[in-house]
């Protein structure tokens, strides 16, 4: 089998979660030596898409109308639409109905965990859908002392500073306004926020968020995947706010790094994040603030070798071959084997 994957679009979500998934399964294709193109013009069996503009829906389209099977990875929810971008909310409904349509295209819907799933399900769409993690390259995020002294020899962190990391757009659905008051309220350690989003497109409150000024705060902006590997292995720990996610890449980077993890208490992370067993979660400033210090000052137990463990068992390799499984069953039609659980984020 050959496999298209579109790559229409694709610089515009380059310096994304989404981008990421695409450089993830282009790793996992090539690991197993499946034939694939990002040239449309080329001759494929089945076409696999990530982005939800006009192109992909019209891509999809033209794959349908020549008989070829259509595999559309469901990155995007109404939910994790809103609190991002200038009028995401009022947009929400309408951000609603056009992804219903494009992912309506499809033989078979991929998304990341089960919860997202069931979002999309809740939405009316029939098609077959298959919850499969973007996965996590566990080998290039391992833990690294050198990678984090890299890092801290950067930005002039001394060994005992306390730092706090987090990845993401500059949108309030990622927790930013947490971060930026945590650093207020926590002076003595120092916190650090990777990515970067146009200041124009976002709301007023978060633009001001991104501007405080503030010593321990800092916004270093899109850094490439080798820095980000540094500043992972050279963090304290990873604090990951976010308010919606349908999975979150950067998470499981951090966990196959080997820092200690917080995040946000949501029902995403019910059933495949134990609270005390693989990372620590909170759901206010304060319980935020305790687990930030519990972290830094040892006074709770270190979870990440079980981090690590689950990172493993979502690496490219394991992604791969439930991807190429899920080709396979699209192209033969398969349905008893498409409705069927795959792989989730904690199996």
């Amino acid at each position: 089998m050959k496999i298209l994957l579109y790559a229409g679009s694709l610089k515009t979500v380059s310096r994304s979660g989404v981008g990421e998934a695409v450089r993830h399964q282009r790793e996992a294709l090539e690991r197993l030596g499946i034939e694939y193109t990002m040239d449309e013009r080329d001759d494929y069996d089945l076409v696999h898409l990530n982005t939800i503009f006009p192109d992909s829906f019209r891509m999809a389209r033209k794959a349908k109308r020549r008989g070829k099977k259509v595999v559309y990875h469901a990155h995007s929810t109404m939910e994790d639409f809103r609190n991002s971008f200038i009028g995401s909310n009022l947009m929400a409904p309408l951000f609603k109905k056009w992804i219903m349509r494009c992912y309506g295209t499809a033989d078979l819907l991929i998304t990341p965990t089960e919860y997202a799933k069931g979002l999309i399900q809740a939405y009316g769409v029939t098609n077959p859908i298959v919850a499969l993690s973007n996965g996590v390259d566990s080998a290039f995020f391992a833990p690294d002392p050198e990678a984090g002294r890299r890092f801290r020899d950067k930005h002039k962190l001394s060994d005992d500073a306390k730092v706090v990391l987090s990845v993401g757009h500059y949108i309030e659905r990622k927790g930013i306004l947490d971060f930026v008051e945590l650093a207020r309220r926590m002076p003595d350690h120092e916190f650090y926020w990777f990515g970067f989003t146009p200041l124009y497109m976002i709301p007023g409150k978060i633009r001001e968020a991104v501007e405080t000024k503030l010593p321990n705060l800092h916004f270093p902006g899109y850094v490439n995947r080798d820095e980000l590997r540094d500043a992972y292995c050279g963090a304290n720990l990873f604090l990951f706010p976010t308010h919606e996610e349908t999975e979150g890449i950067v998470l499981l980077e951090a966990l196959a790094a080997g820092i200690p993890v917080l995040v946000r208490d949501l029902p995403i992370y019910a059933d495949w994040l134990e609270d005390g067993g693989t990372v620590y979660k909170g759901r206010s400033l304060e319980t935020f603030e305790r687990g930030i210090r519990g972290i830094t000052e040892h006074a709770l137990p270190s979870l990440t070798e079980n981090g690590r463990a689950l990172a493993a068992g979502l690496d490219l390799d394991a992604v791969g071959r439930r991807l190429a499984e899920l080709y396979e069953t699209t192209l033969h039609s398969r349905a008893d084997l498409l409705n069927a659980q795959i792989l989730r984020p904690g199996t």
